[in-house]
């Protein structure tokens, strides 16, 4: 069970937990798309929670990597980007498309995705390997999930409009790339 512990190793105990991501995220969408929205909060939800892992146990075991560092957003693109978006679609707006202006709904999805993409490339562009900064620049992916998670708790209580969550999303979006300073955890 050494290769857990080897930096060198793509299974080590990090990357393993990162793959974990990735799994709850594909579980994630298999229940988007048969409309459990349960079970893909469920797994969206887990795939936080490994994210968060992912990175103490790289850090405590010094098995950060760039390897790690590119997984990680890949695992991050997954779950905190398609999903989220996934969810939004599949719960608020799929059948709605022609009455909310259909090319509002296109630009707020790929609008989203690409700016999601874009700040996962930067950070990794940014990045050294086992150093963490104080801030992030723009609102992390896990974040942005986070925030269109609860746009999706406003939307379920009757207080928006479709058309306010596709607002909400472009401008999630746009806090993605933005300056404003976020507290590392």
């Amino acid at each position: 069970m050494t290769f857990l512990f080897n930096k060198n190793n793509h299974f080590n105990l990090a990357n393993t937990v990162t793959f974990f991501n990735i799994a709850s995220g594909i579980l994630a969408i298999y229940f988007l798309t048969h409309e459990q929205f349960f079970g893909a909060a469920l797994f969206a939800w887990l795939a936080g929670g490994f994210d968060i892992l992912d990175g103490k146990i790289a850090r405590k075991y010094n098995l950060s990597t760039d390897f790690g560092i590119q997984l990680d957003s890949y695992a991050d693109f997954l779950s905190f980007v398609i999903v989220p978006t996934m969810f939004i679609y599949f719960a608020i707006i799929d059948g709605k498309e022609l009455m909310l202006f259909t090319p509002l709904v296109v630009f707020a999805f790929i609008y989203y995705v690409i700016s999601g993409l874009r700040r996962l490339i930067q950070f990794n562009l940014n990045a050294d390997v086992g150093e963490v900064e104080k801030y992030f620049t723009g609102v992390p992916t896990p974040l942005g999930a986070i925030l269109l998670w609860v746009v999706y708790l406003i939307w379920l209580g009757g207080f928006i409009s479709e058309g306010f969550v596709l607002i909400a999303m472009i401008v999630i979006g746009y806090l993605l790339n933005s300056k404003i300073k976020i507290p590392h955890p």
